[in-house]
């Protein structure tokens, strides 16, 4: 009898034929329905690499750097929901995919990591392309494996995905060395699982109705309440459920960047997203909000700002499924650890017999809307083509029906808010570790997930060099990719730091000749040349510095069939607005430059 009908275990141990440990991992990667892995070979994984040749169910995609990989695989995972598989050999191929792994850790993605080890009897020698995978990952996993027996296999990969996926999603390393690789056996698939010390049933933490009619409660008393969501609503499938709840309330919803999505950017409840760089609305709604019902978010700097002064009027309410979560960095009143889905769900069958009294918040709206009219994201249209335009502009082409991945920097953030998000999975962008050089693998990723769908990266010339082989992989693959980069020749949002803090003084930010600045009015300085990069990986490309040709240019970039570059000229002296600077508030909040 099946332990748990929510997940798809066989009735019965299954007991394979003969064969290598590489192939039972590759057997046990197909019964848990990987179709694509994004793997780089080397010595201590090639055992690996020779069996997925035999897959006829997995795609296996050669990206040009191991983090390329791994962010493929990001991108695969977050655009699906589901786990992802990237794979490296020892040493330097397993190290290259760390960054890959801690920004999975941070944002909640289920990443299952597999990476080739030395023989057993050369572990802790100094072998050559030897490094303690296990060890030096684990503060940024949910778990780690260390493969030491033949046999463990086919469970290992079964725990794996699981713990990857359910609970607080996260990275998962297996770490398997030549030898496990080679040595022949029968496999055993196990047909349920025994994990000490985690929940394998299919009961997740549920809030109790005491709990959650407490919640309705504040909100019938409310004045000012204001419903705040984060990445775990995308992570828990609950974007329906939070819509009919925020619906049946009248709560305006303020989303972090990793919520983007969960709620339409455009409902008349929407105060979009908030944070340092967010709406003034979305950030003075929730810094005078009398109750503030945090779902599914962290309480992140980025957020907060100063902690003291962050919503410092209201009762919180904080509903997460991780309960380490819970007063970690800002104290609430009513921490409620539960399933945001299941929350959701019952609080909604309890406004509908009749528990909710709710509020009148015409006022508080109308005080909302006013900031919305008079502080909306804007930019000035006088002289070259923005950053803002090219994006706004490119929203405007697609209507919004496409998926967005970005690099890390000032267009990242132009990108949430001058593209409105209206589903979930949509905005896809490495938030709590911010790494550089993320977009075109993740866009890669998220278009094999995705074939029929437009993905488009948003990137900067800083990070667009920094994974650029990566336009190798999308040619070769046949990956239909497509990449806009705003080119304003320095590193951005470190520039407006230096503006802002440091006199403007440039520490090594300026990524051309210092002497020789490029830029819409210096084309010819502009370095590198994207377009002859793009077309030296036989990659369509093409530029733009003038605003009549904006458009036509997003359209053919659109129309091409094959991954395309598309750099767009921009000045470099843009500041994202509004910002509020680390320690301050969000009563503090820059809205003009200085």
């Amino acid at each position: 009898m099946k332990t748990n009908p929510a997940i798809d275990f066989p009735e019965q141990d299954e007991i394979g034929p003969e064969m290598k440990g590489a192939d039972a991992l590759v057997a046990s990667l197909e019964r848990e329905g990987v179709d694509v892995v994004y793997a780089y070979p080397g010595g201590a994984s090639m055992e690996l690499h020779q069996a997925l040749t035999k897959s006829t169910k997995i795609r296996t995609i050669l990206p040009r750097f191991e983090q390329g990989g791994g962010f493929m695989a990001h991108g695969h995972a977050r655009a699906t929901g589901k786990a992802s598989v990237c794979m490296a050999t020892s040493g330097p191929g397993a190290t290259n995919l760390v960054t890959c792994i801690a920004d999975a850790f941070m944002d909640s993605i289920p990443l299952i990591a597999i990476t080739g080890q030395v023989y057993q009897q050369f572990i802790g020698k100094a072998a050559f392309q030897e490094t303690d995978f296990f060890g030096m990952t684990l503060p940024i996993v949910k778990h780690s494996f260390l493969v030491l027996d033949k046999k463990d296999l086919p469970r290992v990969v079964k725990e794996a995905f699981h713990i990857a996926t359910t609970g607080r999603p996260g990275p998962v390393v297996i770490d398997i060395p030549k030898d496990v690789q080679q040595e022949i056996f029968k496999p055993i698939f196990p047909a349920k699982l025994e994990i000490p010390g985690y929940k394998i049933e299919s009961t997740k933490p549920q809030a109790n109705d005491e709990e959650l009619i407490k919640v309705l409660d504040l909100i019938g008393e409310a004045k000012r309440p204001v419903l705040y969501i984060g990445g775990g609503i995308i992570s828990a499938d609950a974007h329906i459920e939070l819509r009919e709840f925020a619906e049946l309330t009248g709560i305006p919803v303020a989303s972090t960047l990793m919520g983007l999505g969960a709620f339409d950017a455009e409902h008349p409840q929407s105060l979009y997203w908030f944070g340092m760089h967010g709406t003034v609305a979305g950030n003075w709604a929730v810094c005078d909000s009398d109750i503030l019902i945090c779902a599914g978010a962290r309480f992140d700097d980025r957020i907060t700002g100063k902690v003291e002064k962050f919503a410092p009027d209201a009762e919180i309410v904080h509903i997460d499924i991780d309960v380490s979560e819970h007063h970690k960095n800002k104290r609430v009143d009513h921490p409620i650890h539960s399933d945001i889905k299941y929350a959701l769900k019952r609080l909604i069958e309890l406004i509908k017999k009749g528990k909710l009294k709710t509020p009148d918040l015409s006022d508080w709206f109308k005080t909302i809307n006013g900031w919305k009219e008079q502080y909306p994201f804007s930019y000035d249209k006088s002289g070259h083509i923005t950053q803002q335009e090219a994006i706004e502009t490119l929203y405007e082409v697609t209507k919004g029906d496409a998926i967005i991945t970005t690099g890390v920097g000032q267009h990242q953030m132009w990108a949430a808010q001058f593209f409105k998000f209206r589903e979930p999975r949509t905005y896809i962008s490495s938030l709590g570790l911010g790494t550089m050089g993320f977009g075109l693998p993740a866009a890669i990723g998220a278009k094999v997930a995705f074939p029929d769908k437009l993905v488009v990266n948003i990137d900067g010339d800083g990070c667009f060099l920094m994974n650029v082989q990566e336009l190798a992989t999308a040619k070769i693959e046949k990956i239909n990719a497509k990449t806009i980069i705003l080119n304003n020749q320095h590193l951005g949002m470190v520039v407006q730091w230096e503006d802002l803090l440091y006199e403007s003084v440039r520490g090594q930010t300026i990524l051309c000749d210092k002497d020789n600045i490029g830029g819409p009015d210096n084309t010819d300085a502009l370095y590198p040349d994207f377009v002859k990069i793009s077309e030296g990986f036989g990659v369509a490309g093409d530029r733009v510095v003038k605003r009549e040709d904006l458009r036509p240019a997003i359209e053919k970039m659109i129309a091409h069939d094959g991954p395309y570059v598309l750099e767009v000229v921009v000045p470099y002296t843009e500041h994202v607005l509004p910002m509020i600077k680390q320690g301050l508030s969000a009563k503090e909040i820059l809205i003009k430059s200085e």
